[in-house]
């Protein structure tokens, strides 16, 4: 057969737009198609807007430190809302532009409209509808976040989609959820001066990291003044002329100006024409691939979100840029899931990297942990409560180190280059040989010589 075109890609998001990309690069002839913003959820309403405004609740405790080491502030320090939404604007706007930019210069056509699949090798582009024809289509769609639970007065809820371009500041926000994007936000908007209140039904925060970590952070959130309300959640919702009224299922009745539902995300497959090729799904909506990235149809490809294996921005892009080099480079090589780094960006931050402590208890027949919590030497003089937490999780039999877990300041920088270490097979030994870097927080990563507990199985 011939074809219109050798890729049709579907989602301008990190991992299509690098498919596209790399495919192009091998001298594949590529059109993405993308109905939203080129940029996908990472560059539009996800980490890069976040972090934005991660940092920008940060100053608050930085003035607050700054006279401790000798500054006077003139005036109190004032928040403008608007001015932070603007320029997050202006950056991802830039960020939009330069993905489209860099797609064009490797020769990639855009198209700016919703695209459904009709078969294994065909796509409909719904404005125009134009029909294309293509040796390999990937379906890079991302997710979306649910509206979970259903209760009456949903609709006056927003997503994590909506929470960055308020048209007011919320001076009272709840958010329900207790995973990453929950005390995300919870943390940002807490520290921007809001009340906040969280709502999940679990028995505490972040659920499948390590409880040291967890049980750390459920501390800072309290200590900047984020309420935690644990095995509660909104039984409806209603709007009033003061505002939302939310009632509880432990009877309470809250006020607030906006209530954030970030409950979970799910695989944006709904409407995308899948059936029609017999393209299978698993029970979450979740587009079924095996380690090649490719589908029950063999033409038909996906990658990050939309599949539902590891949802960060960064295995979407290896997952994108591998299939290109398999489909039109010749190339071999897998994605390698394991020690992949990730971060919880509150304040103090999480950098995890490897299993936690319970997972390795239970592959593992003996495991050893050294732990520590210590305050950071920049509240020394500011007074602040802070405090660093530090966790590794080593194999007792072979040294070798399993997983390593932080709480604190740039603990996402210090995780990404521990990374490494643990991919090349590290042993706490070598860890202990390493000559620390003083005066740092990171130093007691090589310092901590003493274990804290050893597990086994027969205990």
């Amino acid at each position: 057969m011939t074809f219109d075109l050798d890729l049709f890609v579907i989602g301008a998001g990190s991992g299509g737009v690098r498919a596209a990309r790399i495919a192009a690069g091998h001298g594949a002839k590529v059109m993405v198609a993308e109905e939203f913003r080129i940029g996908g959820t990472c560059v539009i309403r996800g980490c890069v807007p976040k972090k934005l405004y991660v940092y920008a609740s940060r100053f608050a405790g930085d003035f607050e430190a700054a006279e401790s080491f000798g500054w006077r502030l003139a005036q109190k320090p004032e928040f403008d809302w608007n001015k932070l939404v603007a320029a997050k604007e202006a950056e991802i706007s830039r960020l939009s532009g330069l993905y489209a930019a860099n797609l064009a210069k490797a020769n990639v056509e855009i198209v700016q409209e919703r695209a459904e699949i009709e078969g294994p090798h065909e796509v409909l582009l719904k404005t125009s509808g134009r029909r294309l024809t293509a040796r390999h289509i990937l379906v890079a769609t991302g997710g979306a976040p649910q509206m979970h639970p259903e209760i009456p007065g949903i609709e006056h809820a927003i997503s994590s989609n909506e929470i960055f371009d308020l048209p007011d500041f919320p001076q009272k926000l709840v958010v329900v959820g207790s995973g990453y994007i929950a005390v995300e936000f919870a943390s940002i908007f807490a520290r921007l001066g809001a009340e906040v209140t969280l709502l999940f039904r679990a028995d505490r925060i972040l659920r499948g990291f390590d409880d040291f970590m967890r049980d750390g952070l459920t501390e800072a959130l309290a200590a900047a003044g984020a309420r935690q309300m644990a095995g509660v959640l909104p039984t409806a919702i209603d709007n009033t002329a003061d505002g939302l009224r939310i009632n509880l299922s432990n009877g309470e009745t809250l006020a607030a100006d906006q209530i954030l539902i970030a409950t979970g995300r799910a695989p944006h497959t709904v409407g995308l024409g899948l059936e029609k090729a017999g393209v299978e799904r698993e029970w979450n909506g979740a587009i079924r691939v095996d380690c090649e990235s490719r589908t029950n149809v063999p033409s038909i490809h996906a990658v990050g979100d939309v599949t539902h294996r590891i949802n960060l921005t960064p295995v979407a892009i290896r997952e994108g840029h591998l299939l290109a080099d398999r489909l039109f480079g010749g190339s071999v090589q897998m994605v390698d899931y394991d020690f992949i780094p990730t971060a919880v960006f509150t304040t103090p931050e999480i950098g995890t990297v490897g299993l936690t402590e319970t997972e390795a208890r239970e592959k593992y027949p003996t495991v050893d942990i050294y732990q520590t919590s210590f305050r950071p030497m920049k509240a020394t003089l500011s007074g602040g409560a802070d405090r660093t937490r530090m966790k590794i999780v080593v194999d007792g039999d072979s040294d070798r180190v399993l997983g390593v877990h932080i709480l604190g300041e740039d603990a996402g920088e210090m995780v990404q280059a521990l990374a490494i270490s643990l991919r090349l097979g590290a042993k706490k030994a070598d860890f202990d040989a390493t000559m620390a870097l003083h005066p740092s927080a990171a130093e007691e990563l090589v310092t901590l010589r003493t274990r804290t507990a050893r597990y086994t199985r027969h205990q």
